[in-house]
């Protein structure tokens, strides 16, 4: 959200899609729209999806999105098992190799201290290294599925709105 200066200075841009993006839909029932039935999960023995959720259907199968998630498992998976092999040979090095983690290196500090210290290195350079793999190959790519979502979302209210008005 934006900071405004002068008379707008309080005010929310409402066409923004990351305002109410997870409020959609709640508390519907409490509106005075207890014709809506709940929704339920694709696969459950209940009715078909509505519209609102083949969109979300429609992204899921789109060939942006498959992108999307295959650039973040491309990143998350080797991340991952790269940094679960450094942490098991870390406690593995710990408890079979006693003698080689208790040499020392300088002064006091020994090779399990070093090992330890490039633990806490190691998550905080992965984090480093996540945040901008998502910033240079994923945010804009998911930010325009957002927007397309909130779009589509915004146009099948504004049809309902319209049909309901008509129906009284």
């Amino acid at each position: 959200m934006d900071k405004h200066e002068g008379p707008d200075a309080g005010t929310i841009r409402l066409d923004d899609p990351w305002y109410d993006a997870l409020a959609v839909g709640w508390g519907e029932g409490e509106s005075g729209h207890e014709d809506t039935p709940p929704r339920r999960p694709a696969g459950s023995g209940g009715p078909e999806p509505d519209a609102s959720d083949s969109i979300y259907l429609e992204v899921q199968r789109s060939a942006a999105f498959q992108e999307v998630r295959s650039r973040y498992r491309g990143f998350v998976v080797p991340a991952t098992a790269g940094f679960l092999l450094w942490y098991v040979a870390y406690v593995v090095a710990a408890t079979a190799a006693p003698g080689f983690m208790a040499r020392p290196v300088a002064g006091a500090v020994n090779v399990a201290l070093l090992a330890g210290l490039g633990q806490f290195l190691s998550t905080f350079l992965l984090t480093w290294a996540y945040a901008g793999h998502a910033r240079r190959r994923r945010d804009r790519a998911a930010l325009d599925l957002r927007w397309t979502v909130f779009e589509q979302n915004r146009y099948q209210a504004r049809a309902r709105n319209r049909s309901r008005e008509a129906g009284r």
